[in-house]
């Protein structure tokens, strides 16, 4: 009975309300107390029940909330034959709910738009050959599939044959669409705009990028913030301690009126409801233009921050390196560029594929005893000879001799920015590469946004050489630069910041730099969306987008403010109703349950805003 009463409630809303119309129309016009009286009654009696009900399964579980306080109000009304007031505050409860859940599950929008776009089935490449509908639960890795124009991508996986364009604003918040080929990825979400492709299943599932999106907003959605949690426990003592207070008045004053009134004007409803509405529009924003937030508690904190780290590959950069200068030690240096390529092309790290890609075609030897320095290169035996590629600090440790020439050489290609990679065969030195990697597109501008945001701090930590780093540092307008770091460098240097005192957020590509991630008070992925990147970070830049920084710390920002805001709102309301009933004449409980609901849709319409933020100065 309890649980049909509770699902009519918003059916127990409307016969309220019009029993309440019915009634002052038969007072009034008609001018027939008899049934003004019994409308109102009636009108009571409906909108208390699935109030006590709330209020009884609250007290079953020892908690005395804001419906105990209003049960006991209106029945305390009823008592006193006030029916006006028991009806009309328990309609406007009820009203108020209604409103409350209605304008919430808007702020919930994005993460509801997300999951429509889910895909729901596939066309499946069968054994003979035949593509057939399936659903996508029904696929698993490894399956070929054939989308079409206007179709969802089903899974994540490469493409195997065809061409199109897809717009990946689901993954990247970015609507402009993807020319996508042969080898390239592609995920599920994503719209197929124009053309036909094939695509190899590489994750399925749950395990796409984009379930791990619905996952990730889901959970921070329902995440709570050290203000939500203080709240919490406030509510938990100030909700009885305002039923105190009704019956200590009650006692002094004997007017039973007074206290009824007080337990009305006590309900702390839109400070339970201010924070919350503000957190979940901040992350269902996010959600939509490309950022991930991890929670409530990942906005509190960077709200704060005032430093922030940048390795330099890949996040300031483009992570796309070319080879810009070559020198050569020897006459002829087609067999040593054959040992370098040879060992090069067993590494995936991008400075070797910048370098198999100037050699470009050549002889090939066997690779062997192949030992990695850790932030020095590579040594292996190739054709018989030790050979080394790396850095200087390679070439020190393995005795290789560099000539003034050579030292000269590898002064001129730091001071024009370039990564060195050093090859020496049998402990002489061949040949020395310069590789650049361009800096992204606008990052100087958003770094400037940065700036504007608060952030005092800008640095870059880079295995790079020093003189690669002050490049790129001078040319964006850094700072701090500091090259030749490892990961464990990195970390450490993190720490230093943070004993300081300062707020640190750290942005990495979540895999090489895991530990710095992990150290700073907010870890921030460029990671396309990876598996890695977002399970190490508290923020995720989907599709390495640096332009979504400077958005996400506004937006974090304007979300902390909304909070702050919607607590002074809620404290304050209840603060001038409470002294209004003591020193004023006007105040009684309709008046105040009225304005309860008003200070609660103003918290909730207030939350909303944020949806639509957007950094000041950016073009629509």
């Amino acid at each position: 009975m309890q649980q049909y009463i509770l699902s009519k409630k918003n059916v127990i809303t409307v016969i309220s309300g019009l029993l309440i119309v019915l009634g002052f129309f038969s007072h009034f016009v008609l001018e027939n107390v008899g049934l003004s009286e019994w409308s109102l009654i009636i009108a009571s009696v409906f909108g208390i029940m699935p109030i006590a009900i709330q209020a009884f399964q609250a007290m079953k579980v020892k908690v005395i909330s804001i419906d105990v306080l209003v049960s006991i109000a209106a029945i305390g009304a009823l008592f006193i034959q006030n029916y006006e007031e028991s009806a009309i505050v328990t309609f406007l409860f009820l009203f108020g709910h209604y409103l409350e859940q209605r304008t919430l599950n808007q702020t919930r929008s994005a993460i509801k738009e997300l999951t429509e776009m889910a895909p729901e089935s596939a066309l499946k490449q069968m054994d003979n050959g035949e593509f057939e509908e399936v659903e996508v639960d029904d696929i698993d890795e490894g399956d070929i599939l054939l989308v079409k124009t206007g179709a969802k991508v089903p899974v994540d996986g490469i493409v195997l044959t065809g061409e199109g364009h897809i717009n990946e604003a689901s993954i990247t918040g970015e609507a402009v669409p993807v020319n996508k080929q042969a080898d390239a990825e592609v995920f599920a979400g994503t719209i197929l705009e124009n053309g036909t492709i094939q695509i190899r299943a590489d994750r399925v599932g749950e395990d796409t990028t984009f379930g791990k999106i619905i996952e990730l907003v889901e959970e921070a959605q329902d995440s709570k913030s050290e203000a939500e949690r203080f709240i919490d426990r406030f509510s938990k003592y100030y909700t009885p301690a305002v039923l105190v207070l009704a019956i200590v008045v009650w006692a002094f004053s004997q007017n039973i009126e007074l206290a009824i009134t007080i337990l009305v004007l006590g309900c702390p409803g839109a400070l339970v409801i201010g924070v919350p509405v503000s957190n979940v529009a901040g992350i269902g924003n996010g959600a939509r233009n490309g950022v991930l937030l991890k929670g409530s508690e990942v906005i509190q904190d960077f709200s704060n921050v005032d430093t922030i780290v940048f390795d330099k590959t890949g996040t300031l950069t483009v992570g796309n390196p070319t080879v810009a200068a070559t020198e050569l030690y020897e006459k002829d240096s087609a067999e040593t560029l054959g040992y370098l390529a040879s060992v090069e092309r067993e590494s995936d790290h991008p400075l070797a594929k910048a370098v198999l890609n100037q050699i470009g075609e050549t002889n090939f030897y066997p690779v062997e005893e192949t030992e990695v320095v850790k932030g020095g290169g590579i040594v292996s035996s190739v054709a018989g000879h030790r050979v080394a590629v790396g850095n200087v600090a390679l070439m020190e440790k393995e005795n290789v001799t560099l000539s003034k020439k050579v030292q000269k050489d590898v002064k001129r290609f730091e001071q024009q920015g370039n990564s060195l990679v050093l090859t020496a065969v049998d402990g002489e030195l061949k040949v020395l590469m310069g590789i650049r990697d361009q800096v992204r597109p606008g990052v100087k501008a958003n770094l400037q946004e940065l700036k504007d945001l608060g952030v005092k701090n800008l640095v870059v930590l880079s295995g790079d050489n020093q003189g690669t780093v002050d490049v790129v540092a001078g040319e964006l307008g850094l700072t701090e630069a500091h090259g030749h770091m490892l990961p464990e460098d990195k970390s450490a240097y993190i720490g230093k910041l943070q004993q300081r005192g300062q707020i640190v957020a750290f942005v990495g590509d979540g895999v090489n730099d895991s530990p710095s991630l992990a150290l700073a008070d907010i870890g921030i992925a460029m990671g396309s969306g990876t598996d890695v990147a977002i399970e190490t970070s508290d923020v995720v830049l989907m599709n390495s987008n640096f332009s979504n920084l400077p958005h996400a710390l506004g937006l974090v920002k304007a979300t902390a403010n909304n909070m702050k805001q919607n607590i002074v709102i809620s404290v304050g309301v209840v603060l001038v109703l409470l002294t209004s009933v003591f020193f004023s004449e006007w105040m009684n409980m309709s008046i105040g349950m009225l304005v309860h609901e008003g200070s609660i849709l103003v918290v909730i319409f207030n939350g909303m805003r944020l949806m639509k933020y957007k950094l000041k100065g950016r073009k629509e």
